[in-house]
């Protein structure tokens, strides 16, 4: 996915004093020598025409910097000075404080700089802070509205061809044949997969949209969802012709379902309801300010995926809805790899645990576990 940089960024320079070409330099924390950037296209219009440099004040180090290629060789996404975000008003201490308690984050409305761009190398790119001093040189050219519109549609549409790379969506040749029959474990397999690299990006396009007035047109073209954008378009001609949604019993909501749409008369499968159970009793007994890649991260955050994974897989619902034996199968499959990984993350925290009680009560998470992923295997078993 993208590569966010701008917590490395010790200084840069943009440069868009040549029409419909933008270079740059960006010096990172713990590297000698600077990225250098290539790019077709223009800033928007508070930068075409400038040279913009910016500096960060309290640099941190990039793990993976030295993946990212010297020659950052491509084409220009949005580049602005001015793009508005809501920015926190407290510190990460305190931000992370009002996370754990649940309370509202005080924030304001600042300028934000927001620098992207899709290399040949490393694809998308992103520098996006508003704690950066920054020093803008006077227009070379100007930019018109037009002009700037014609840019930014440039960019989503960027953003859409690197979208549809992610993704990697099968062939619809093939989706049409599949849907004849019924797929097995390894189709489901595939296509479960393909869904995973929809949700994570997805949540790339959320966060650079979410505070987009057209957020949802822009999420929908640059998804690729152009059956959504017809859908939009219709509902607003619509509000503009006064259509009346309550008259339209179509649009009926039904007292039996919950604000997701699904209907709430189901019984929880015995083995989901008990995996549900274990991840709560986690949650309950290891620390909650506990970051990834930590022993209580990752147990905490596989059993969620399990008892989260159970519960569409086993789904008894009143509608008289059952999934197939192939996804339910490689459903089943994932979740034993993530009771793995959990076993292994409550051995740990088991082996560094000091009060006889804690560890006494890992060990019969660890115990509960292992009689749920008994109980996946014999479903397994029994579906094949």
């Amino acid at each position: 996915m993208a590569w966010r940089i701008e917590d490395a960024v010790v200084q840069g320079e943009i440069d868009n004093t040549v029409e419909g070409h933008t270079t740059g330099h960006i010096w990172l924390l713990d590297r000698d020598e600077p990225l250098i950037l290539s790019l077709n296209g223009d800033c928007w219009r508070d930068l075409a025409g400038t040279r913009l440099q910016f500096e960060n004040p309290a640099p941190k180090a990039l793990p993976d910097s030295e993946s990212l290629d010297m020659d950052q060789l491509g084409i220009i996404g949005d580049m602005t000075a001015s793009l508005r975000r809501r920015v926190p008003t407290v510190d990460e201490e305190e931000l992370q404080d009002l996370f754990d308690l649940k309370q509202e984050i005080p924030f304001e409305w600042r300028n934000t700089l927001y620098l992207e761009w899709f290399s040949e190398i490393n694809g998308r790119v992103v520098i996006e802070s508003a704690n950066f001093a920054l020093t803008i040189s006077p227009h070379e050219w100007e930019m018109d509205e037009d002009a700037e519109n014609a840019q930014k549609l440039a960019n989503m549409n960027s953003m859409r061809d690197f979208m549809a790379q992610v993704i990697g969506r099968s062939e619809s040749q093939g989706a049409d044949q599949n849907a004849a029959t019924e797929l097995d474990e390894y189709a489901w397999e595939e296509r479960l997969k393909e869904s995973d690299r929809l949700t994570e990006a997805y949540q790339e396009v959320l966060e650079k949209y979410v505070e987009d007035v057209d957020c949802e047109q822009k999420e929908a073209f640059v998804m690729g969802w152009d059956g959504l954008l017809d859908a939009l378009a219709d509902q607003d001609e619509a509000d503009e012709e006064g259509f009346d949604y309550e008259s339209d019993e179509s649009l009926e909501y039904d007292e039996d379902e919950d604000e997701d749409g699904f209907s709430s008369k189901r019984d929880d499968h015995p083995l989901q309801a008990k995996a549900q159970e274990l991840a709560m009793r986690a949650m309950d007994l290891v620390e909650r300010d506990a970051g990834p890649g930590t022993p209580a991260y990752q147990l905490v955050n596989n059993l969620l995926q399990v008892s989260g994974k159970l519960a569409g897989a086993l789904y008894e619902g009143s509608d008289g809805y059952e999934p197939e034996t192939g996804f339910v199968l490689a459903i089943l499959k994932r979740c034993l790899n993530w009771l793995n990984e959990a076993v292994g993350a409550c051995q740990l925290l088991i082996e560094l645990e000091r009060d006889p009680e804690r560890q006494a009560a890992l060990e019969q998470l660890r115990s509960s576990a292992f009689e749920i992923r008994d109980g996946i295997v014999e479903m397994r078993r029994e579906l094949k």
